[in-house]
């Protein structure tokens, strides 16, 4: 999940629009219902935020600095005007990336996914499990080198486990990547549904079921 901080709702709601065409969920919070939320969010939700946009707002070096000392997400700065001064304060600040509007949501995935590589000093594009390689910029995935054509949200859900490969995630994790926090008039148990359907494909092409699931406890790839 994406969050997107702007203190005009039209910008915020604009983008969380703009991800979701993507198949990618974004929500979109005022600079103080956001400085509220980091300030009191349970530690296994804000690791579902996979990055932070950081619009319009004041008190954007202070909310990055916050962001930083509860997650490792990425955070990129989108500015309107060209401000080297203002740039230069906000990497200080912690801020991974600073991208001038209008920029395609495209093109933030894509700056995301490489602000990931980096962190996780990766030469490679992409994330690997076994013979299972997940993109982040909307890509379908690939087995053994061939593309499989997915829906956008068992997509996501794939992207998700092989992220968290070799740990068990909850159902509640998954809805949150996937739908996002603050998703509603969506039934959590749809997310049981759409991995149903994600191991049957996944047994068709690999031979195998990748996905572990154990009740109460949630699910594990397992692909090595």
């Amino acid at each position: 999940m994406i969050v997107i901080v702007d203190e005009r709702e039209t910008v915020s709601d604009g983008y969380a629009s703009w991800f979701d065409r993507e198949g990618v969920s974004a929500t979109g919070l005022c600079p103080l219902d956001f400085d509220n939320w980091v300030d009191t969010v349970s530690d296994p939700d804000i690791r579902a935020v996979e990055a932070f946009l950081l619009g319009d707002c004041r008190e954007r070096q202070s909310l990055s600095r916050k962001i930083k000392g509860r997650s490792g997400a990425a955070i990129i700065a989108m500015n309107e005007n060209r401000s080297l001064e203002e740039t230069l304060e906000l990497f200080a600040a912690g801020v991974d990336d600073v991208v001038r509007k209008p920029i395609h949501v495209r093109e933030i995935l894509a700056r995301i996914e490489a602000i990931r590589r980096r962190a996780k000093q990766c030469a490679g594009e992409g994330a690997e499990a076994g013979e299972l390689r997940v993109f982040f910029d909307g890509r379908d995935p690939e087995v053994g080198g061939e593309a499989l054509p997915l829906p956008r949200r068992e997509r996501r859900i794939l992207e998700y486990l092989v992220t968290n490969r070799g740990r068990r995630v909850t159902k509640s994790q998954i809805y949150n990547s996937v739908y996002g926090l603050f998703g509603e008039g969506i039934e959590e148990n749809v997310v049981e549904s759409h991995i149903s359907k994600l191991r049957k494909r996944l047994r068709h092409r690999l031979g195998h079921d990748p996905i572990d699931s154990q009740r109460y406890l949630g699910y594990r790839l397992i692909c090595q």
